[in-house]
């Protein structure tokens, strides 16, 4: 198992690195050539998703992506270290300021997005950031016949 470990700081700017090098890697594990714009798409919402918990928390730590390789899959890890006090599927839209139901709206979009994207996608979040794990299948390394 290879795992490829990027850190960058939660600017928008950053995130196109992220999704270049996830591709590139992707590619490297065998993962088919007509699944990496999805692979590209996935991860800069992953991104752009944690840079956005970074700046509207105020958090100055960096946003951790990982690239693992295994034998059969390829799997991209994006972590934030936002405090999430209620997973996104249980915000309560009662009581709550209008602020934060923007930001639960727009953090529901980026979840939305990428489950359209990925199909096996895992969401963990909890009071020390949040954690977004998207699995491909993948070959050991593309073939050409003919």
């Amino acid at each position: 198992m290879a795992t490829v470990e990027l850190r960058f700081s939660a600017l928008p700017e950053h995130v196109r690195t992220a999704r270049l090098v996830a591709a590139a890697v992707a590619r490297r594990a065998g993962v088919d050539e007509a699944v990496l714009d999805e692979v590209r798409l996935a991860v800069g919402e992953a991104c752009s998703r944690a840079v956005g918990l970074h700046q509207t928390s105020g958090i100055d730590a960096p946003v951790k992506v990982a690239l693992i390789e295994e034998e059969k899959q390829f799997s991209i890890e994006v972590g934030d270290e936002a405090p999430h006090a209620v997973p996104a599927e249980r915000v309560s839209r009662g009581g709550a300021a209008a602020d934060a139901d923007v930001e639960a709206e727009e953090d529901e979009m980026g979840l939305a997005v990428i489950s359209g994207l990925v199909d096996d996608v895992e969401v963990t979040t909890g009071e020390n950031g949040g954690l977004i794990r998207m699995t491909w299948p993948a070959t050991s390394q593309a073939v050409t016949v003919g």
